[in-house]
């Protein structure tokens, strides 16, 4: 039936071909800006510009002008593998958006020339004539001519699930369209009909569109730079001043000692690039790729991968609610019979026989094949034998502005009379059924209860039709079956995962546009606290102290709009807490992007929300974000736990390198050593310790301070103690052999084998910052077993092969001259053991100072 009136032949003329053409050059294509879509030659320029990538490359390039080949070489090798990983992973993260992403813009059918005829979406101009049906993507935003039943899902724009009926208009609105609420005359472009068709002309396009006004303050918002970036950037400059100082040292004590200037200047630079922190950019970009990697796995696409770790330290989590904590479709979930009986509903087994009736009416009151959510969920949970197989639909009465309510007409044995299912908005039902009085006071009251607990009621009814059908539904003769409850279920998932989130001190906030009984309901049900829901029109009556302030007294907010949910965002922000920010609509896609972590849904999400983000939830999952902040803080860790290693190590080669021009010893370190070490070194600060197992707290503790550095002092002076230490083993296996007159090239041996066996200490040391090395040894990593075997092997090489004790000048090692070079590496690792809980390294203090 024809819920308003037809237009008039003037208005369904639609546009001339050659109008459209101008408009279209005027105005420029419906279409939104494809946004930060990056190429593969943007992604390696991006990759390549980074400084402590150019210092790696700029370092191999003056050890191959120097004709250090072999130092070249391992240099090179390292910054190719970090740009080739960070690369794949990159490029890999574009190309599944690219599958994500609809290339085609919809289809739309229009009006021109007189005829009607289906174009690209992009090609639709203002002043069109479109006609719309069930499952049509709205192109543009339009005014309805006329409409027939028809219906819109608006989730995107609103971030509500239930549709709005929608009535046309005989002119121009006297007032701005605003996506959301009941009988409004205007379409939107990007939303779904799911019943119904109509027409209409189009308003607005492009970026004149809501969906195009979000995406132009989308442009004006700057994503955040991680913060683990700029510390690294930081302190690289630093030690590259370091270990500039160091050369220019070594240098100078070489020429002042031992007067060989030429051998001074090589042993200066080959020192100094030694002591370069090109092991830090490295094990940045590999811990990143790894973390990104691992969690694909997980069904997560990272679009940035430095989120990964920022999310590690997240404090705030803001979620929408439609489609994130919820399904994004209706369920039933309870229903009520008129004798006063409730049934909560669990499962499409859960309702039992005493409501099939409700169930199978209500199912027979919808459309066979439904467009719209609360058909569907008819469809998921009525018993199989009420499905209207072997029954012909023989007429349909649909929703009118005055009757909000539905009937069908159906045939079934052709003995018995036909069947009338009906249902709609309670009011309605009750008087297509003529209740009295006293029925209607315990409906409202059934009702209200409902509505209480965030359920969309709908009343159900039943009736047989004698004789011809009635023109209108109020002659229908029906009798009142009962109520039933709709909700947005929520995700399984999602109560762990918060309660999960409240355990390791992580606040979460659901922002929403729903309605706040609906909002709290499901808060509640989540496990947040939703006795204060803060509405959007409280909101505006709150400046930014005010609400600073109200952001710390509740997690739910409702009927809020996208630029005060990017308001809420920076709010935090403004507190110093580390925000992550979820969504799927295009109403998520401005907080998405100003949250340092933009977190999107890749299976409902919208393009823009998507493109907006730094991590893609592929399986709208909300425990893969959980998941996702566990692998951020074992990252850290493991950062943390590589950081101090190659502090640390870095201090006995710098201290065997001058002690002995200012003891007069032997050289010992020369670029051969130096490159070995490297190739110690490099692998095991980026495979070892990123394979490196969670610490067993790592959900139990608050987060980092957003102001904690990753170079903290108390970082630095454990790496110090650790690399004192670590001298202090080999100075003294350095004097025991002076003191034993050894041979030089047996000298430099012994101490170069106690120098490798003390890092191997200083490995097991940091792999963890509070088990112990037996337990340790408990729990082998194949890359740590690998990089083990190759140290073996190759010392085991340079000490039996004459060639490559040439190579390296050493001398032969008795078997009591490795028994102390394993006793040193024992006693390091002993003493930092029993040094190690006076660091207090794990952290103990939260993100912020409300948090213990």
């Amino acid at each position: 039936m024809t819920d308003d009136p037809e237009p008039d032949s003037d208005a369904m003329s639609g546009l001339t071909e050659a109008e459209a053409r101008a408009r279209l050059a005027a105005n420029g294509p419906n279409a939104l800006p494809s946004g930060d879509h990056r190429t593969g030659p943007r992604i390696l320029l991006e990759v390549i510009r980074e400084p402590m990538l150019a210092l790696l490359l700029a370092g191999g390039a003056i050890y191959a002008l120097l004709g250090e080949t072999r130092d070249a070489v391992v240099l090179m090798a390292f910054a190719c593998l970090s740009v080739l990983i960070t690369l794949v992973q990159e490029w890999r993260s574009e190309r599944v958006l690219d599958a994500l992403r609809d290339l085609s813009s919809p289809r739309a059918l229009i009006i021109r020339d007189g005829k009607r005829q289906r174009i690209a979406g992009r090609d639709v101009v203002q002043g069109d004539v479109i006609f719309l049906s069930e499952g049509d993507r709205v192109p543009a935003d339009a005014r309805l001519l006329s409409a027939h039943d028809l219906q819109a899902d608006e989730s995107l724009l609103t971030g509500e699930a239930v549709p709005v009926h929608k009535r046309a208009a005989p002119g121009p609105e006297d007032a701005p369209p605003i996506p959301g609420g009941d009988d409004l005359p205007t379409v939107f472009s990007g939303t779904l009909v799911v019943r119904g068709k109509g027409t209409a002309i189009v308003t607005a396009t492009g970026l004149s569109t809501e969906i195009g006004k979000i995406g132009i303050s989308l442009a004006s918002i700057r994503s955040e730079t991680p913060r683990l970036y700029l510390q690294t950037r930081r302190i690289v400059v630093l030690l590259a001043i370091a270990g500039t100082m160091v050369s220019l040292l070594v240098g100078g004590l070489y020429a002042y000692f031992r007067g060989d200037w030429l051998e001074a200047v090589l042993a200066g630079i080959a020192i100094g690039m030694s002591m370069l922190p090109e092991e830090f950019p490295v094990v940045l970009a590999i811990f990143m790729a790894m973390g990104a990697w691992r969690l694909s796995k997980a069904r997560v696409l990272t679009r940035r991968s430095a989120a990964i770790e920022t999310l590690g330290a997240a404090t705030i989590l803001c979620t929408d609610k439609t489609g994130t904590l919820t399904q994004n479709r209706m369920a039933i979930r309870q229903i009520r019979l008129p004798d006063g009986r409730a049934f909560d509903i669990d499962g499409p087994q859960a309702a039992g026989t005493v409501c099939a009736d409700v169930l199978q009416t209500g199912l027979l009151a919808c459309d066979p094949q439904p467009f719209d959510p609360m058909e569907q969920a008819f469809h998921t949970i009525a018993p199989q034998d009420g499905k209207p197989s072997g029954m012909t639909l023989l007429r349909s009465y649909g929703l009118r502005p005055d009757l909000l309510a539905m009937s069908q007409v159906w045939r079934g044995d052709a003995s018995a009379p036909p069947m009338i299912a009906a249902k709609g908005a309670p009011e309605a039902i009750a008087t297509l059924c003529a209740l009295p009085e006293t029925a209607r006071v315990a409906m409202a009251r059934d009702v209200d209860a409902m509505a209480a607990a965030g359920l969309r009621v709908l009343a159900i009814a039943r009736g047989t039709a004698t004789g011809t059908l009635p023109d209108n539904q109020h002659d229908l003769h029906l009798t009142w079956l009962g109520l039933v409850g709709l909700a947005d279920p929520l995700r399984e998932s999602v109560p762990q995962a918060i309660a999960e989130c409240r355990r390791a001190g992580i606040e979460v906030k659901m922002i929403t546009g729903d309605y706040p009984v609906t909002a709290t309901a499901i808060a509640r049900e989540a496990g947040l606290d939703g006795h204060f829901p803060l509405t959007g029109k409280e909101l505006d009556t709150l400046d930014d102290a005010a609400l600073g302030k109200r952001l710390q007294e509740g997690d739910v907010f409702a009927r809020i709009m996208p630029a005060q949910k990017l308001r809420i965002v920076n709010a935090l922000k403004a507190r110093n807490e580390v925000v992550a920010m979820t969504g799927d609509g295009v109403n998520d896609a401005p907080s998405i992007k100003s949250a340092h972590i933009g977190i999107a849904m890749g299976g409902r999400g919208t393009d823009v929300a998507r493109e907006a983000s730094a991590i893609v939830l592929l399986d709208d999952d909300f425990g893969s974000i959980v998941r996702a902040i566990r692998l951020g803080r074992r990252i850290y860790d493991n950062l943390r736990k590589a950081v101090a290693f190659i502090l640390a190590v870095h201090l006995p080669i710098a201290g065997l390198a001058l002690a002995p021009l200012l003891l007069g010893f032997p050289v010992i370190l020369g670029p051969i050593h130096i490159a070995f070490l490297e190739m110690v070194i490099d692998p095991v600060c980026t495979l070892v310790f990123e394979a490196e197992d969670e610490e067993k707290d790592i959900m139990d503790r608050p987060p980092r301070d957003p102001a904690e550095r990753l170079f903290s002092a108390r970082l630095i002076g454990w790496s110090v103690t650790q690399g004192v230490v670590a001298f202090a083993a080999v100075v003294a296996i350095l004097f025991w052999g002076v003191g034993r007159q050894m041979p030089e090239d047996e000298l430099r041996a012994l101490t170069f084998f106690t120098l490798v066996i003390v890092i191997i200490a200083l490995i097991f040391v940091n792999r963890s910052f509070r088990a112990s090395p037996v337990a340790a040894l408990g729990r082998p990593k194949p890359a740590l077993l690998l990089v083990l075997a190759a140290v073996a092997g190759i010392l085991a090489t340079v000490s039996l092969w004459p060639a490559a004790q040439d190579i390296f000048r050493f001398g032969p090692l008795h078997r009591d001259d490795l028994i102390l070079t394993a006793g040193a590496g024992l006693a390091v690792l002993l003493l930092l053991e029993a040094i190690k809980p006076l660091w207090h390294l794990r952290r103990t203090t939260g993100a912020s100072g409300t948090r213990s």
